[in-house]
Formats: C-alpha cells, sequence, structure tokens
C-alpha cells in the first residue's frame, strides 16, 4: 500500500474483471481518489489491503463508511497461500513469481491481457485472489493457476 498502489477487482464467481497500477502521487490525492474508485464499482462487497499505516487507513475508513467488509493483510499471507517456500526465498524471487501466476490469473479470468503488468499491479491480482479464497467465493485455487 503506498501513494503508488495496484488495484484488482474480482467479482464473486472469484474471477479477476480489471487491474490496474495507479500512483497518486500524494496521500492527499489518494484520500481524495479513494472514494471515487468505490464510487466506479457496482456493489463493491469487500476491501482487502495489504500493509498498514495511515495510507491503509484512508482505504479502511472509507470502506467503513460505506459499510463494506474489509480486510487488512501482509505480504506473508497471501505469499503463504500462492506462492511455493522456494518461489520466495528473496524479494526479487517472490516479484517473479507473483508476476507469472498473476499472468496465469488473468488469462484463467479471461481478463484484458497487459502490455505491460507492474509488480504493484501482480501482487494486487493475488492478494485479490488470497482474497476471493477467504472470503468463500472459490473454495481453492484452480488448477489451472498452479503449475
Amino acid at each position: 500500500m503506498g501513494v503508488r498502489t495496484g488495484l484488482a477487482l474480482y467479482a464473486d464467481d472469484g474471477r479477476l474483471r480489471w487491474y490496474r497500477s495507479q500512483n497518486f502521487g500524494s496521500a492527499a490525492r489518494l484520500r481524495r481518489g479513494v472514494p471515487s474508485l468505490l464510487d466506479a464499482i457496482a456493489d463493491p462487497a469487500w476491501v482487502i489491503v495489504e500493509g498498514g499505516g495511515p495510507l491503509a487507513e484512508i482505504w479502511e475508513r472509507e470502506a467503513a463508511r460505506r459499510h463494506l467488509s474489509r480486510r487488512r493483510i501482509d505480504a506473508a499471507e497471501w505469499r503463504e497461500l500462492l506462492l511455493h517456500p522456494r518461489e520466495q526465498r528473496t524479494g526479487v524471487q517472490a516479484k517473479r513469481h507473483a508476476d507469472e501466476m498473476a499472468r496465469r490469473v488473468i488469462e484463467w479470468s479471461g481478463a484484458p491481457r497487459p502490455t505491460s503488468l507492474r509488480h504493484d499491479a501482480a501482487e494486487a491480482i493475488l492478494i485479490g485472489l488470497w482474497g476471493v479464497l477467504n472470503v468463500g467465493w472459490l473454495e481453492r485455487v484452480p488448477d489451472q493457476l498452479r503449475r
């Protein structure tokens, strides 16, 4: 979570609908931008945020104001579920494997393929996948996403 952040939207069928990276530039612009982002989503149900501190609190406060379910996690939670230990021995390895798995999620979901995929968007895709598993929209990681 930061002023440059990855975003991913999943439907209740557990499939990715869209993803992107966005640079808000400052905490003030993030604070003004979060309501607009949530306004653009029809019937949002959950907000899953990785990280902590004042920037994560912006998302959590807006989700609470809208009576949305929300959860804050750290990278270790989603990585433990989605990446093998050997794939996360270093931060560089974890980012590379997250990118590879995010691309499989994109293909499996039928979401538009990226021209480029920033690591923050790739990680947002996997945080979202962790979220749909955690809330029960998917029972398990689909076989097509495993290697």
